[in-house]
């Protein structure tokens, strides 16, 4: 079994990450908390933790960690030092400890900033962090989902290097094709967008790799 480090694990979709990856036979969760008081609801299940705060040091988080996900994200009260220096640590962490993959959530429109003004500080931070993954020497791949709803997630998908068009995406799918990205060679070192479609995830994402 793989340990998964997953850095968000309280949030709306890094626990959908975790809850997928405790009923997978392939990986172990490791849910990263800031505080004591968020290890019980993980370790009445089961499930191991490790205290981290993304705006500190982080480098002991990913020691005996195969594989990261990170699904963290301020909601915009502190951009700069968890959604793009926080990020940033945790693949300087990650680099220390010599893990196979880094999984990074990201978002459409990281590419343009500019193009939406209502969203540019968020995608600067993240297209900061993106940069930093791709240049770090980790092999990572970087998922960049459309809007994220609700919804119940139905398991399909479309994915491109760039779909060029807007569209939703259940958090439920996205933390799906997370977990698919975990796979070492699927999306190698690729950034990808996904949007709700048609494809399986599974096959979505080795199709990508196939592609790419």
């Amino acid at each position: 079994m793989e340990k998964v480090l997953v850095a968000g694990a309280t949030g709306a979709t890094g626990q959908k990450v975790i809850n997928l990856l405790k009923n997978s036979n392939t990986y172990q969760p490791v849910a990263m908390v800031r505080n004591p008081g968020q290890k019980t609801q993980f370790e009445s299940e089961g499930i191991k933790t490790v205290e981290g705060d993304l705006a500190k040091d982080v480098s002991h988080t990913t020691e005996g960690i195969d594989k990261v996900i990170f699904a963290a994200g301020s909601k915009g009260k502190d951009l700069h030092n968890v959604d793009q220096e926080g990020a940033k640590r945790l693949i300087d962490a990650a680099k220390k400890h010599r893990v196979q993959k880094f999984v990074m959530l990201s978002a459409m429109g990281v590419q343009h900033p500019e193009q939406h003004p209502e969203l540019k500080d968020y995608l600067q931070a993240k297209q900061n962090a993106d940069q930093y993954l791709d240049i770090s020497g980790l092999t990572f791949s970087i998922v960049r989902p459309g809007a994220l709803t609700d919804d119940e997630g139905i398991g399909r998908v479309k994915l491109q290097e760039q779909l060029n068009e807007q569209g939703q995406i259940p958090r439920w799918d996205v933390a799906h094709t997370l977990v698919q990205s975990l796979q070492t060679d699927a999306a190698k070192n690729q950034a990808f967008e996904v949007l709700t479609g048609e494809t399986p995830i599974a096959e979505a994402v080795q199709e990508f790799q196939v592609l790419s």
